[in-house]
């Protein structure tokens, strides 16, 4: 988004990037064009333009979820590393009986690293019911 873009938004639209480095918003061009800046909160720069719209930008045009946020927690990481070590161990078991395509993550490795981190948080589930089991069993993609 560029110059042109920022004048047709309306007043105190938000602007984020959440997909492909920081060229998505013309942050720099908003900067020049600007009759105010200021910093409306952490990761929140207000732009002030001539025609009295405010603009607010977040986590400078970055990508949002590295720039403003937490990034890639632990909480997740642990979870996306158990699951590729799996992954890892069951493609060097299955070798040669594997298609060459993508595969969907086995079902049973989600289950086992969401069941070893819910062990490790302290937290028990149910088991699910024959009800609960059909109906999951029945969806379709």
């Amino acid at each position: 988004m560029d110059e042109e873009e920022f004048y047709l938004m309306k007043n105190g639209a938000i602007l984020c990037n959440a997909g492909h480095f920081d060229v998505e918003v013309n942050v720099r061009r908003l900067s020049e064009i600007a009759v105010e800046q200021r910093e409306m909160r952490k990761n929140i720069m207000g732009y002030r333009l001539k025609n009295g719209k405010w603009l607010h930008v977040l986590g400078e045009g970055r990508l949002v979820n590295l720039a403003a946020g937490d990034g890639h927690p632990v909480e997740i990481m642990d979870m996306s590393f158990g699951i590729q070590a799996l992954c890892a161990r069951y493609i060097a078991e299955h070798r040669g009986t594997l298609a060459p395509k993508l595969h969907d993550v086995p079902a049973e490795i989600d289950r086992e690293v969401a069941g070893r981190k819910l062990a490790a948080l302290g937290v028990q589930i149910d088991e699910l019911t024959s009800e609960q089991k059909a109906y999951l069993e029945s969806w379709e993609a």
